[in-house]
């Protein structure tokens, strides 16, 4: 395997060293191959937000994979996760099953292109969309710049109708939208920026994205590969209150099997096929274990298990926070819902370039130490870690001593 791993992120490169191997996930731990266990903050990067292996899901998938993980054909388990879906997101009147977080962009990305008649898409630096081609893009010197490769085997052509702008820059999107009116198929973003660490949306930005993109009959699309379901029950979108014209999901949606969604009106929708012309499909999109999965998971988020999340967040986020101050060290823990981020040597971050200028080395420090004490993180600076409905107010109070102590060993 290339670096020993199947996704870059695994490997520890960001924080230095080798990366543990797991034998088992229960609740809130993880079980590594020498029989260590470990405090999990990862959750399967989101999916995991009733915890490991909830007996509910677990028992949902047991009864179901006897009966074959795949048919290639019609079953009823996804029309069960397409009404409840439906039911949550106000607006997706239709979904569409895929396999990952990057198939439902991809596909969500072709429909804008399609419904719009044009070819430019707007991202924001920073923002991670799945590793499709032309998402791999990166911002230049500006703060709107049009797409250079990100990755070699992504050639310019991939990547050249995509524009960059840094995140929660509304100045720059309005500018943007006067020069190449008429031109920009849609604005694809995270409402919550997660794959720069947690970077919550400055005030109004979500709602002048809403606006700017409705003046110029432009799609808004909202990535919520991360934050639908784990927000809210109708995601970032019901927890902010804007409403994107398509959605991609995945991880919750899944609870733990792998699965990617898009959605958005009917009239939308419709044009994919074989209602329409927009061609899209996958053999395994819609398995029965996948629904499964996905809809034993969001029966176990009602308005109370929101709630808990909340609380268990910001308890966590407090504590850190604390922790920083008190060992005098200068940094900062963004938080939103069940997602934070910790950033040494800095006091905020709003974009991506805060985020670069945060200082990664102590975080490796920090990282390891907290490995050495059971704590399993996310390896790398750059990441969200989540907390689940498994994680106690006891685990997350074990979490703060133990980060305490390892913060004042940095100083």
């Amino acid at each position: 395997m290339p670096g020993g791993v199947n996704s870059p992120v695994r490997s520890f490169r960001s924080v230095g060293g080798q990366p543990v191997y797991i034998q088992e996930a229960q609740g809130c731990y993880l079980t590594d191959v020498e029989g260590r266990r470990y405090i999990d903050y990862i959750g399967a990067w989101g999916p995991a937000i009733a915890g490991h292996a909830h007996p509910q899901v677990v028992a949902a998938l047991q009864a179901v994979v006897a009966n074959g993980t795949a048919f290639g054909t019609c079953c009823a388990q996804e029309v069960a996760l397409a009404e409840r879906i439906v039911k949550r997101f106000d607006s997706i009147e239709k979904v569409r099953m895929t396999n990952s977080g990057t198939e439902a962009v991809m596909s969500a990305v072709r429909l804008a292109r399609a419904a719009t008649g044009r070819e430019r898409i707007v991202k924001f630096a920073g923002c991670y969309h799945g590793h499709m081609n032309g998402m791999l893009a990166r911002a230049g010197s500006g703060v709107a710049t049009l797409g250079l490769p990100d990755s070699p085997g992504v050639v310019a052509a991939d990547v050249a109708q995509t524009v960059t702008v840094d995140f929660g820059n509304l100045e720059a999107v309005e500018r943007l939208f006067n020069e190449q009116r008429g031109q920009i198929a849609a604005v694809i973003v995270e409402p919550v920026a997660a794959n720069m660490g947690v970077v919550p949306p400055l005030k109004g930005f979500l709602e002048g994205l809403r606006e700017i993109t409705q003046r110029d009959d432009t799609l808004l699309i909202f990535d919520e590969v991360m934050t639908g379901g784990r927000l809210a029950p109708g995601g970032a979108q019901q927890f902010y209150g804007v409403t994107p014209d398509l959605t991609t999901l995945g991880k919750v949606i899944g609870g733990g099997i792998p699965i990617g969604a898009y959605g958005g009106s009917a009239a939308l929708m419709n044009r994919v096929a074989p209602s329409g012309p927009v061609y899209q499909a996958g053999t395994f999109s819609g398995n029965p274990l996948a629904m499964t999965g996905g809809v034993a998971t969001l029966d176990l988020l009602d308005a109370t298990a929101y709630q808990t999340l909340e609380e268990r967040g910001l308890r966590l986020s407090d504590g850190l926070q604390r922790s920083i101050r008190d060992a005098g060290l200068r940094g900062c823990v963004q938080r939103v819902g069940s997602m934070l981020t910790i950033f040494f040597g800095i006091e905020k971050v709003e974009n991506y370039s805060d985020a670069q200028a945060a200082d990664m080395d102590t975080f490796g420090r920090f990282f390891h130490g907290m490995l050495d004490k059971g704590i399993h993180l996310p390896p790398s600076g750059f990441e969200a870690w989540f907390v689940s409905l498994a994680h106690s107010d006891a685990v997350i109070d074990e979490t703060i001593a133990k980060a305490s102590d390892v913060m004042k060993s940095l100083r």
